[in-house]
């Protein structure tokens, strides 16, 4: 039994596809969502007080409307008058009442101001209110 050894000349292109490239790529990448995806989250910036409360589970994207430090009101990320948030929220929601609607409040406001507006959502017959907090840190 004789083997015969099949030795290619140098001059023969390889027909290898080399893919370590391509992976290092694909770790780049996967490191850069990682770091820049919490920061796609919410683009208005306020100070969320502590609760221990669970976090509800989430069929679908909720509306968020926000409330910062200076008083400042915001659907999603675009600001919006006091007058104008049940129109703009029925606008968004295409006049679907059964929305959830988180409201997140600076810790630094009042919270009367945080209820006047989860009274005005309620009272416009959206059913699926509700506040956002940030869960205890440890101490």
């Amino acid at each position: 039994m004789g083997f015969k050894l099949n030795r290619k000349s140098s001059k023969d292109p390889m027909s290898e596809i080399n893919v370590t490239p391509f992976v290092d790529v694909m770790l780049v990448l996967l490191i850069i969502f990682m770091v820049t995806a919490p920061l796609l989250t919410v683009g208005v910036q306020v100070d969320l007080p502590e609760s221990s409360a669970d976090s509800l589970p989430e069929e679908q994207e909720p509306l968020t409307l926000t409330i910062n430090s200076k008083g400042e009101i915001f659907i999603q990320e675009s600001k919006v008058e006091f007058d104008k948030i049940i129109a703009k929220v029925l606008a968004v929601s295409k006049n679907r009442t059964d929305t959830r609607i988180y409201v997140r409040g600076d810790k630094a406001i009042n919270y009367g101001r945080v209820l006047e507006i989860m009274g005005l959502l309620s009272g416009s017959g959206f059913t699926k209110v509700a506040l956002i907090s940030e869960p205890y840190k440890e101490r």
